[in-house]
């Protein structure tokens, strides 16, 4: 590794432009300082609440009623404190994640870190395009292989979005997150979960890990806690701020930007909450128990509550979900190109390039297996996520524990062993998670 960069910065701003184009208040009331670093985070949220996290939650309520609760919750205070960690490089440092890698480890290294994270955003694209194409048949009836292709006209929305500058794309995010929540508020109110079932599923219990079927949807629900590209994403977008480059100025900034994803991060849990809870008092309270996939929930969401709005709601929801990711997973490919190999394409290029290579596997695959074989591939796409974490969290955690690259933002001692605990065990789980999907593959 090359020596430290406390208070050297980086070579050339993340993010080019965007970098530092959001005036921030200097002065006045702790709410509204804050409001200025609000957004970020919830971009970051975004990830945690994604297509490919619904079907675990969905198996989970269904299969184990209000049990694996405890789990959500501790899946979000584990992303708490890494996105938190995150946040603190990139404000600390002037770097994003892959800038990071890239200044601290030899050429060699930092290719093979570019390659895997790639691979991770091809593999969260092609959730995304799943997930999308499904909610479009829900709600219109399009053949999956259709909505597949129409997944990739979004590219004009993304470069809108950006041409407005860095408070549209949050808006835009901020908007669908918005839906998503309200959609699940309506059908948690429509359901009626028993509250005190549900505040009990919070406290862990001894069938998590005494029941192997209960283990292992809970190693899939926390496997899926932290993608590897948000760790990228918000290291970047922090820096978007027009804080003060100086000392004060940065430890202001962390606080808020802290602040601001424990905030949305919250919201996050609210809503894979919210997906269990329904699905554990309409499935599992009605005894269908082997609920898993997204379009079997779909159809018997409204039977089963009967009320007809209730599955629209749900399609609606995943709808805004998919949408969502599409500004997320464009940014962390800009902020990984450009961070490991200083290569800047234009959005329209990075963004066809990427969502080329999700959409041709769902149409072939579609087109030679039919839907059974999309959702394998979905599966594949999770297996591939998990692969590439290792090598964005253990990278993230070695640097802010660096007095040489952080100087006086370093991180204390008791947040070091507490940040190596999470990584270890969420880099176990996946590792185990992974093994398992292998072995029964």
């Amino acid at each position: 590794m090359r020596d430290g960069w406390a208070g050297a910065g980086a070579a050339e701003p993340s993010l080019g432009a965007m970098n530092a184009s959001v005036p921030v208040r200097a002065t006045g009331s702790w709410p509204r300082r804050l409001l200025a670093f609000l957004g970020p985070g919830y971009m970051v949220s975004v990830g945690y609440m994604d297509p490919g996290n619904w079907a675990t939650d969905i198996a989970g309520g269904a299969q184990f009623g209000y049990t694996l609760l405890a789990v959500i919750l501790l899946s979000n205070l584990m992303a708490v404190v890494l996105q938190a960690l995150a946040a603190r490089l990139g404000i600390a440092t002037g770097r994003d994640l892959a800038q990071a890698c890239r200044d601290a480890y030899p050429r060699p290294v930092g290719i093979a870190l570019w390659l895997a994270c790639e691979a991770a955003i091809i593999a969260c694209d092609l959730a995304e395009v799943i997930g999308t194409a499904i909610a479009l048949k829900l709600l219109f009836g399009l053949p999956l292989l259709l909505g597949a292709v129409l997944t990739g006209l979004d590219v004009l929305l993304i470069l809108l979005l950006m041409r407005r500058g860095f408070r549209a794309l949050e808006a835009f995010v901020i908007a669908l997150l918005t839906i998503i929540f309200l959609c699940f508020a309506v059908q948690i109110a429509m359901a009626a979960p028993p509250i005190r079932a549900v505040l009990a599923g919070f406290v862990p219990s001894t069938t998590i890990v005494t029941d192997p079927a209960a283990l292992y949807l809970a190693i899939g629900i926390l496997g899926a806690t932290v993608m590897p590209h948000n760790l990228y994403l918000h290291s970047s977008i922090v820096q978007t701020r027009a804080y003060p480059r100086d000392e004060a100025g940065r430890r202001s900034a962390i606080r808020f930007a802290v602040a601001d994803s424990t905030i949305a991060l919250t919201l996050a849990l609210f809503v894979n909450a919210a997906i269990l809870i329904m699905a554990a008092k309409v499935f599992h309270g009605s005894g269908h128990t082997g609920v898993q996939e997204i379009e079997e929930a779909h159809a018997l969401l409204s039977p089963l509550l009967g009320i007809g709005l209730a599955s629209t709601l749900f399609a609606l929801a995943l709808l805004a979900s998919g949408l969502n990711s599409t500004v997320t997973a464009t940014l962390a490919g800009q902020i990984v190109m450009e961070g490991f190999l200083r290569l800047r394409l234009p959005d329209w290029a990075r963004r066809l390039l990427t969502r080329g290579l999700a959409i041709v596997p769902v149409v072939v695959v579609t087109g030679l297996y039919g839907e059974q074989g999309t959702a394998r591939l979905l599966v594949l796409s999770q297996v591939v996520l998990s692969m590439q974490l290792p090598f964005a969290v253990i990278p993230l955690v070695s640097f802010v524990s660096d007095r040489r690259k952080m100087g006086a933002f370093v991180i204390p001692a008791w947040l070091t062993i507490l940040s190596w605990t999470i990584a270890a065990v969420i880099v176990a789980l996946n590792l185990k998670l992974l093994v398992d999907t292998v072995a029964g593959g």
